[in-house]
């Protein structure tokens, strides 16, 4: 990562953004996102996760987080990640109803075979991209940015109507993950 991508002020909201290797949209099935909101509300109970907006797309993860005292956001992100991509490999060996399931495994080989940080296969990109939300503007820019990305890719009318995000939330709806609501 480099130093411009650095999360410097762990007291701080970020912005991250995390994707599968080569953009593969492995979120299209519910299996399968279900298995990252388990692991952010595990990460929220155990290892200092705050989370104030999300989304799961088809190929990518966007956050609004921040940690607790004595946690470090990186060190979550980190495990989440690796947590999520050994489970995520797993469930798509096991699952005898996804037609992908060789085409994705070869990729996702290839990718940990080119990378010396993984001994077997590699899930997601090695970048989470942690911008910091220093203003109340640019906090609104990006939790309408996520909100708003399953409306723009097509998936929903309205942000609310997506159930793998915090707009449900925001909406006065119950949502799939405890957050902290911007104010």
């Amino acid at each position: 990562m480099s130093v411009k991508y650095k999360i410097r002020d762990q007291t701080k909201l970020h912005f991250v953004t995390f994707a599968v290797v080569e953009w593969v949209d492995v979120f299209t099935r519910s299996m399968y996102k279900d298995a990252v909101v388990e692991s952010l509300k595990f990460c929220q109970k155990h290892k200092g996760l705050v989370v104030y907006a999300w989304c799961i797309m088809t190929n990518h993860v966007h956050l609004i987080i921040s940690s607790l005292d004595g946690f470090r956001q990186e060190d979550i992100l980190r495990d989440l990640k690796k947590h999520t991509s050994k489970q995520l490999i797993a469930k798509i060996m096991e699952n005898p109803q996804e037609s992908r399931k060789n085409w994705m495994l070869w990729l996702f080989k290839e990718a940990g075979r080119k990378n010396s940080n993984n001994k077997n296969y590699q899930f997601w990109r090695q970048d989470n991209h942690p911008i910091e939300l220093s203003t109340n503007q640019l906090m609104d820019q990006k939790l309408a940015y996520i909100h708003n990305n399953p409306v723009e890719a097509g998936i929903v009318d309205e942000p609310e109507s997506y159930l793998y995000s915090s707009a449900r939330d925001y909406a006065g709806r119950a949502g799939l993950i405890e957050i902290n609501f911007i104010e």
